[in-house]
């Protein structure tokens, strides 16, 4: 295989391409530790009992809008843990219901 000389613009491309993935992967580390940190405290919060189990939340979203389950998600905003329930509903529209995890009080529900 020959192999030609590369010219100034392809080997500026190429060092901006290591550098964007250096970075990249930088930032995606600082990432990891803070999901970690997010994923540790909710998990600490499920076990002492400060949230709602799952089968309760989705009890209450049903309830609320009726569908199918697609995604559930559970963040941490403002020190408060949320439920992010995505539903399906029959006539075909996503809604997403906000649950205050602690309480299961809807918090919002809105189209996605």
């Amino acid at each position: 295989m020959k192999i030609g000389r590369m010219n100034a613009g392809s080997l500026l491309l190429r060092g901006i391409v290591c550098v964007a993935i250096a970075l990249g992967a930088a930032a995606g580390l600082a990432d990891s530790d803070d999901k970690k940190r997010e994923h540790d405290a909710i998990r600490s919060a499920l076990q002492r009992g400060e949230a709602l189990p799952l089968t309760r939340i989705l009890s209450i979203a049903q309830q609320a809008v009726p569908g199918d389950v697609i995604e559930v998600e559970i963040e941490t905003k403002k020190d408060a843990l949320i439920y992010e329930i995505k539903v399906l509903t029959a006539n075909g529209r996503v809604r997403e219901v906000k649950i205050d995890a602690r309480t299961g009080s809807i918090l919002k529900i809105e189209d996605d």
